[in-house]
């Protein structure tokens, strides 16, 4: 959808507001761990948030590493204004995605948003704009104290009277209600897994889209009484949640990623882009899969990737080509499977843009594409064919990033060192827990 100019918008949002008999607006921004955070304003406030915006205790956007209370100010952006359907429709709520400023006007760096904002520019400077399309995948619970599931069912099964179906339904006509088009939606491979497709769309509406996409799931299913995660890997023993990216450039209205006589119809571009991605995925993966538990979702036998390779057919890979269509020149793009649905969109997406656009400006070949299970092949093989590993652990992810200039350039300085504390305070509450396992293990017999 095409967006309208700031003044356009602030327009349009002031006239439905009070077409639409708005009494509150929810002013939304994202932590740098990727939580939602809001407040609320009245709607006799709202002009002068949208000429002004409006003053907060930026603290709040430091994750678990916070810092003192400091003055910040949250700049709605009208575009994305939109009535919230699950609250009251008579004095209803609204919604906008804000982004952070310092007093003074200045974009505020240890903003997701913003950082998001300055990879888009460069990418826009050397004349590209790119596309994303996540695929999210989550699981439905009976509780949130448990990991009790709602089906049995696996991969596009379909059971009657699936209390999962209406749950999927009324989440697709919720995003709907708030401008986000659907693609499709179906049960996934493990056991009250589900997955909500959206239609791919530039970087930044889509990051504002996934935040607004996992409190719509979460908000549709307290409604029915039950509680669904986004935790990468919730159960033992089944596959995890990932967070499939799907990622083209364009110029104009081509797809730069398209040539008819490249290998696998990929340009030279595409080609030097998915290269960028495979040399540089150890570094960032800190940042597409942000969490102790990422890593238990990253193992042999369960579709998430481990080895660092690239292929069309096979989905033991890394960064998987979906099959070319004739006349869907457009559709050309790479889908990189090592992202799960918890991570902080902004910055996934902004640590992916980086490391593709890096290998087009490095000129780099990608290596051979291997159509055969990577899982199945001995050591030896993997080594012989330079095929390498992502990071094990959190703590391994840390070590690798944090010496990573690609990272550190694509997040800024600010965001990319409170990324890194967050992340080492992380690991360090983690490592020193007691865990079920560790007392069933061992205090019988120690």
């Amino acid at each position: 959808m095409e967006k309208k100019s700031r003044e356009e918008a602030r327009e349009h949002v002031l006239k439905v507001a009070q077409e639409q008999d708005v009494k509150f607006v929810r002013l939304w921004f994202t932590d740098i761990l990727g939580f939602l955070k809001s407040f609320a304003i009245p709607v006799e406030e709202l002009e002068g948030a949208l000429d002004d915006g409006v003053g907060f205790d930026g603290s709040s956007i430091e994750g678990f590493a916070r810092i003192d209370e400091s003055d910040m100010v949250a700049m709605p952006d009208p575009n994305t204004f939109c009535i919230i359907p699950w609250r009251p429709k008579e004095q209803s709520v609204a919604r906008m995605f804000c982004d952070i400023q310092k007093p003074g006007g200045e974009s505020f760096e240890g903003d997701p948003r913003f950082v998001l904002k300055r990879n888009l520019k460069r990418a826009a400077d050397l004349g590209y704009i790119y596309y994303v399309g996540p695929e999210l995948e989550y699981f439905y619970f009976k509780n949130s104290t448990g990991t009790e599931p709602l089906d049995l069912a696996g991969y596009f099964d379909m059971t009657p009277l699936d209390a999962a179906v209406d749950l999927r339904r009324d989440t697709v006509l919720t995003l709907e209600q708030m401008g986000i088009a659907v693609d499709k939606s179906h049960h996934e491979v493990a056991i009250s897994q589900h997955e909500i497709d959206m239609r791919y769309s530039d970087a930044l509406t889509m990051a504002d889209n996934v935040m607004t996409y996992r409190i719509v799931v979460k908000e549709i299913a307290v409604k029915h009484g039950v509680h669904a995660t986004f935790m990468p890997k919730p159960i033992f023993g089944i596959n995890g949640s990932g967070m499939h990216v799907h990622q083209s450039l364009f110029k104009g209205e081509r797809n730069a990623f398209f040539d008819k006589k490249g290998r696998y119809h990929l340009s030279k571009i595409a080609q030097s882009f998915v290269a960028g991605l495979l040399k540089y995925a150890p570094e960032f993966t800190l940042v597409t899969s942000q969490w102790v538990n990422s890593y238990k979702r990253l193992v042999p036998g369960y579709e998430a990737p481990v080895y660092l390779s690239w292929a069309r057919r096979n989905r033991s890979d890394l960064i998987r080509v979906p099959e070319y269509k004739p006349g869907s020149e457009n559709a050309t793009r790479f889908e990189i499977r090592s992202p799960d649905p918890a991570c902080t969109p902004y910055l996934c997406f902004s640590v992916l843009l980086a490391a593709g656009l890096a290998g087009i400006e490095q000129g780099l070949e990608p290596p051979e594409p291997v159509e055969e299970n990577v899982y199945e092949m001995s050591d030896e093989k993997r080594k012989s064919l330079g095929i390498g590993v992502l990071p094990a652990s959190l703590q391994e992810a840390i070590q690798i990033t944090e010496h990573s200039k690609l990272v550190r350039e694509a997040l800024g300085e600010h965001t990319f060192n409170s990324f890194i504390q967050n992340k080492k305070i992380e690991w360090d509450k983690y490592r020193t827990q007691v865990t079920d396992y560790e007392l069933k293990r061992y205090l019988p017999i120690l």
